[in-house]
């Protein structure tokens, strides 16, 4: 991967808590792989993103993925606040979207693909409840390219918080903001872009105009592997009604909603997940070959 960067390769970041907490083993190996395969083949080098032994890695060996894939959630999940902690601790974490973000700026790394964003969860005006995510895009320069904010947030207090905070959100061939396992949300974009090479364009020329701050690419789940969007919203309302009632919060809560609305949708949601990081992925990479043209 460092070879990469040396020739101004493309390169995309790729983050390690999907794989420690976003599914269990083998499926999160198996998905590591073939994401990081996806990337291959459309012409860019993958770099996931986590802390091994207290250093901070851009690029992970198979073999190291593999180890955090069997360890799953016993791995610490990292964000901001995590990092010199683990580093002086020399442990290992896995990256959420912030983390990951941190170190590809740190490694000069411009596109970072996942699958949703954090943001402002159902109930945040007594909970208080809002992703890291959302911050970091606010001051680090990294476009992420995901498939909208998770289904299980209040997506319409996401966009709010980020168009206070001046991150512009990109439909990727869309007007309307998918809803992660759904194409659209019923939200607008603030701008739709329509080929890897014009959110290229525009990302250096907010970098020429010495911009701070990441961008939201928004790209739409492939109708083919979208779920029922009515169904989907009973199926996350029952899940936030149960981690209200076993009081399951902060970075526990993503992984346990997750973790349910693919029980509850007999593994349909998982696979969709895997399908739009595909999708995210193989867009993450256009772009990046498009940014060293």
């Amino acid at each position: 991967m460092a070879g990469a960067l040396d020739r101004s390769d493309a390169v995309v970041a790729l983050e390690s808590t999907i794989i420690t907490h976003g599914m269990p083993y083998p499926k999160n190996l198996d998905t590591a792989l073939t994401v990081q395969a996806a990337v291959r083949d459309s012409g860019a080098t993958p770099a996931t993103m986590a802390i091994m032994g207290g250093k901070l890695k851009a690029g992970l060996s198979d073999s190291e993925i593999e180890g955090l894939a069997r360890q799953g959630q016993m791995v610490s999940k990292c964000s901001r606040r995590d990092i010199p902690f683990l580093i002086e601790n020399g442990s290992n974490g896995a990256t959420t979207v912030a983390a990951t973000m941190i170190i590809a700026e740190m490694a000069g790394i411009w596109v970072f693909a996942t699958g949703g964003i954090g943001g402002v969860h159902r109930g945040a005006e007594s909970s208080m409840d809002i992703s890291a995510d959302l911050q970091e895009l606010a001051k680090t320069s990294v476009v992420v390219v995901c498939a909208g904010p998770k289904s299980i947030l209040d997506i319409g207090l996401t966009l709010e918080y980020l168009e206070t905070h001046g991150v512009p959100v990109v439909g990727y061939q869309t007007n309307e903001l998918p809803a992660f396992f759904a194409p659209n949300s019923g939200f607008g974009v603030d701008y739709r872009l329509d080929s890897a090479a014009e959110i290229a364009s525009v990302l250096k020329t907010r970098r020429s105009l010495g911009l701070v701050g990441g961008m939201v690419i928004a790209n739409p789940i492939p109708e083919e592997f979208a779920l029922d969007q009515t169904l989907m919203e009973q199926v996350i309302e029952q899940t936030i009604r149960e981690a209200d009632e076993q009081w399951i919060t902060g970075k526990d809560l993503t992984p346990f909603l997750l973790k349910r609305a693919e029980e509850l949708t007999d593994g349909e949601s998982l696979e969709a997940n895997i399908q739009l990081m595909l999708n995210n992925a193989k867009l993450g990479a256009e772009i990046a070959k498009a940014l060293t043209a």
